[in-house]
């Protein structure tokens, strides 16, 4: 290991899974909390943040959007991981012992299905590799999870049903950070660009603000507004976009974003991750 990547959750959470697949060579560093993954970048305890950014079944993950901008990190790399949802209990127990399961709560509606056939209750906890953790210490007969293979591994449970969501194609999309940015082009699928900015107090500022990238062809992938300080008239858009701030078609939308917005301030230019396709 020659570094920590911070994410937040419990060893075994789906973030967890993430840091191990795309940053090998780093030491996986738990945080309670998003805020403090990114004090640990920031402070030096860790050498980059894996923070989910959105998901394919439940949408943006709250509070992300608000956080990056201030949080003096730049965006490195995309990494996009399928979320399995697998039914975890205590050694010896099969499916049929299992009448209550605790799982984050994002994760129960997704296997509401395989939940529904077994007569299983799913209670709600603040975290379903924190779960699996307590289910191990507390050892409740009839009591299962919802989590990872990885969280049963970490833990001592046995797997008792695997891929138990409703739909095959939850995935969650992560974004590593760091403290310095790396504008460089890098990879073999094309390079994004995040930025957030706020546009004008003008008539029509978000529709002519976008004109710019239609007109030079270049594809806008996300766009999210989210108000500021609490105010209905300040908002904040947050966007991603294919291509380098240097592609001359880039450079021009970006100019003329410009002329319809107060700030621009870019997240992040990284390369594009394949599994876009």
């Amino acid at each position: 290991m020659t570094g920590r990547i911070a994410f937040q959750g419990e060893a075994g959470a789906y973030s967890h899974e993430a840091c191990i697949a795309a940053r090998p060579t780093l030491e996986p560093m738990p945080c309670e909390s998003f805020e403090q993954v990114i004090a640990a970048v920031r402070s030096g305890d860790a050498e980059q943040a894996m923070l989910p950014i959105e998901n394919t079944t439940y949408g943006r993950v709250a509070d992300i959007h608000r956080l990056l901008p201030e949080s003096g990190l730049h965006i490195l790399d995309e990494a996009f991981v399928r979320v399995r949802i697998n039914l975890l209990g205590l050694p010896g127990a099969k499916v049929e012992d299992i009448n209550t399961v605790r799982a984050h709560l994002v994760l129960l509606p997704q296997s509401a299905s395989f939940l529904k056939s077994h007569g299983i209750r799913g209670v709600a906890a603040a975290d379903s590799a924190g779960a699996a953790a307590t289910l191990a210490k507390t050892k409740t007969a009839g009591e299962g999870v919802l989590a990872s293979v990885l969280a049963g591994q970490i833990h001592g449970l046995d797997v008792l049903a695997e891929d138990v969501e409703d739909h095959g194609h939850n995935t969650t999309r992560f974004v590593i950070m760091g403290r310095k940015p790396d504008h460089t082009r890098r990879g073999n699928h094309g390079m994004m660009t995040t930025f957030v900015f706020e546009v004008r107090n003008i008539p029509a500022a978000l529709y002519k603000a976008m004109g710019g990238f239609a007109t030079n062809g270049v594809n806008m992938t996300k766009l999210e507004s989210y108000m500021v300080d609490g105010s209905f008239t300040a908002t904040r858009f947050y966007a991603d976009i294919e291509g380098h701030p240097e592609d001359r078609s880039v450079q021009l939308a970006l100019e003329e974003l410009a002329y319809f917005t107060s700030t621009i301030d870019i997240l992040g230019v990284y390369p594009r991750d394949p599994a876009r396709d």
